[in-house]
């Protein structure tokens, strides 16, 4: 594993290995004002050994819950939360990005004392339902922001981006995947609008461009990274080009000096395919970071022969802490429990064992 075990620049940043932490959603944070928790401390600590963690998604602006207990970072108490999980993830030598994120029409009225969920158009999410305090229920139909709205919004992921510089991260990932906000508007099966926003794809890109412009001016270049997710379905997401999207955007995202492009490569439900990576490879100049079910052995290969730079693991992360020992050692791996990904406490989450003989890496 010589080429994922060997140190790469992120930016102003050199990190010490190619084996990233995906951002997972594990839903430990406080649950009325979502803080983050000491136990979030402990668990982003114990990973610590990745090339570089990537946060957890957490809410830019405060009434957008999607998850009920993702944590935030739009208040002074969840800036002096992540700070104690920052400085633990320093202290154990690491490096971490806080993922700043909208949850668009993913969110519901009854995690955000009533509020009607925005989005690019007024279509809801089908064929799923929420977690909430009441249990699973039905995603709602979203409200249409208004094009006057959406400054705000930017201005919004401009705050998350200076309070996570005060939380002590070592820079951001703008949330562009998954189906949440700004994927809604940069894909065209979510975003029917007219006008400004809406239409061909540079103006479907406008909101994701500009909340990049935002973290980049606070941040500065090379410390600012963007994850998208142009082929997957997950929250009923469907674009009608994804290739042609995926092109478009690697020979546009040139025109910023961020730090990585994270791109995830497929489909959770397996309703589009293609590849995507290839195109973007060969389009996007600067670091491209893989994810979405690589192994060990397929993610060395991807980077010896160029095809990735580094690649992001998730729920290899989330079951070894240890990972980059592990796959320096070629030991086996433990296998997740999913029962635990977003149940409360430390079972599943911070107890999860490492390699009885530690191995430099």
């Amino acid at each position: 594993m010589s080429s994922l075990l060997t140190p790469i620049s992120l930016g102003p940043l050199t990190v010490a290995n190619r084996i990233f932490m995906a951002p997972l959603t594990r839903c430990r944070s406080d649950d009325r004002l979502h803080v983050p928790t000491a136990l979030m401390a402990e668990y982003y600590a114990q990973r610590a050994s990745a090339g570089l963690i990537v946060a957890e998604a957490t809410m830019a602006i405060e009434g957008n819950s999607a998850f009920w207990k993702e944590p935030g970072i739009y208040s002074a108490a969840q800036v002096a939360g992540w700070k104690t999980t920052t400085d633990a993830v320093h202290a154990a030598g690491g490096r971490i990005f806080l993922q700043i994120w909208h949850g668009g029409r993913a969110c519901h009225p009854l995690l955000n004392n009533g509020a009607q969920p925005v989005a690019p158009s007024p279509l809801a999410i089908t064929g799923d339902e929420v977690h909430t305090p009441e249990g699973k229920k039905p995603y709602v139909i979203p409200r249409e922001l208004r094009d006057d709205e959406l400054p705000g919004i930017v201005a919004g992921f401009k705050k998350a981006a200076e309070n996570a510089k005060s939380a002590g991260f070592d820079g951001v990932e703008v949330h562009g995947a998954n189906g949440y906000l700004l994927d809604e508007f940069l894909r065209d099966g979510a975003n029917k609008r007219t006008g400004p926003y809406g239409g061909s794809v540079e103006k479907r890109a406008r909101l994701l461009f500009e909340a990049i412009e935002a973290a980049v001016g606070v941040w500065g270049n090379g410390r600012v990274g963007l994850r998208i997710s142009p082929l997957n379905s997950f929250n009923s997401m469907i674009d009608s080009d994804p290739i042609g999207l995926s092109t478009w955007l690697a020979k546009r995202l040139n025109d910023f000096d961020l730090a990585y492009l994270h791109a995830m490569r497929g489909d959770f439900f397996g309703q589009q395919s293609g590849d995507v990576m290839t195109p973007i490879r060969a389009h996007y100049k600067g670091t491209l970071i893989g994810n979405m079910g690589y192994t060990p052995e397929e993610a060395e290969k991807a980077v010896a022969d160029g095809k990735l730079d580094a690649v992001a693991f998730g729920t290899g992360f989330l079951a070894n802490p240890d990972l980059p020992a592990r796959i320096k050692a070629g030991a086996a791996l433990n296998q997740a429990n999913p029962a635990t990904f977003y149940s409360a406490g430390p079972e599943g989450y911070t107890d999860y064992p490492v390699l009885a003989d530690r191995i430099a890496v």
